[in-house]
């Protein structure tokens, strides 16, 4: 509707609009976290985690009606056939913008349970929106690197033990765990940096998403794939506000987890842990390879 305006007016009014959502979400998730953190009441409790669901969904919803509002987009999307929104979803994507996210739960609201992200835990601290996901149970984690946890032992296995807690609280009411493999979001710096043997990936981490099926496995409907492409340019946040993309490629693709990997001890176990870096990195090497085809189908296309 608002797409023939310019660019910068674009990226103002979607701002406002993203803010608006925001606020009156939010008001509402941590008004009832509250409500749920004084009840003692187990039954009561519960019917608080489901207005949290709904009001998340909610807001997603608001979100994608300022998208339909503000964006022009060409979506090619296959694969959201015979998603289940009752079941347990395991969600991987690549990951190369905040505009991810948006994209994510644009196409996938209501259509699979609503999906917990893996977050750093630097984000707990982003206004508003930080509250907001905590009181939706989302997991944060602190990611040490190799020489941080030589220096300080004790600190080994935290992330875990924090991961663990988190998707217990899964367990109960449908739920959608999204974990983004990379860590963090794809440039060539970091792509250079961590000599990737892919083209168009980070190197994955698997830690994290074993935890996930070590605790959920027996209840996850399948592991959903997903892969996006923007053929024109990676947009940065902004670039998204403003509308300035044209074109977005989704695929997804549900696939069942290898029984041998649904429970093991990813930390203490090297056996366990090779099997499941060497599924990850076969999942990844496709990934890389699929993203290499869309690109050069979506060039041709024009």
């Amino acid at each position: 509707m608002f797409n023939f305006l310019p660019a910068t007016v674009i990226g103002c009014l979607t701002s406002l609009l993203l803010g608006l959502n925001v606020i009156y979400w939010t008001s509402i998730i941590l008004l009832f976290a509250v409500l749920k953190f004084l009840l003692p009441v187990k039954p009561l409790r519960r019917i608080c985690d489901w207005v949290l669901l709904w009001a998340a969904e909610n807001w997603i919803s608001g979100n994608s009606g300022w998208m339909a509002l503000t964006q022009k987009t060409t979506w090619d999307v296959q694969g959201l056939d015979n998603l289940n929104p009752r079941g347990w979803y395991l969600v991987i994507s690549n990951h190369q913008s905040w505009a991810d996210i948006f994209v994510m739960q644009h196409l996938l609201n209501r259509r699979i349970p609503f999906m917990k992200f893996f977050l750093k835990s630097e984000l707990i601290w982003v206004p508003i929106i930080g509250l907001a996901w905590w009181a939706l149970d989302f997991p944060f984690m602190k990611r040490h690197n190799a020489e941080y946890l030589k220096k300080h032992p004790e600190q080994r296995g935290k992330d875990f033990a924090t991961t663990r807690k988190a998707c217990e609280k899964f367990a109960s009411i449908p739920t959608s765990v999204m974990n983004y493999l990379e860590g963090t979001r794809f440039n060539q710096t970091k792509h250079n940096r961590q000599e990737s043997p892919y083209r168009h990936l980070l190197k994955p981490k698997a830690g994290g998403m074993a935890l996930a099926l070590d605790v959920l496995g027996d209840k996850f409907h399948s592991l959903l794939n997903i892969t996006i492409v923007y053929p024109d340019f990676v947009p940065s946040f902004w670039d998204f506000l403003c509308g300035r993309i044209k074109r977005v490629i989704v695929r997804l693709e549900q696939r069942e987890v290898p029984q041998d990997l649904l429970h093991g001890d990813y930390v203490g176990n090297p056996a366990f842990r090779d099997a499941v870096q060497l599924w990850v990195q076969q999942l990844w090497q496709e990934k890389d390879e699929q993203i290499e085809l869309l690109k050069k189908e979506a060039a041709s296309a024009g």
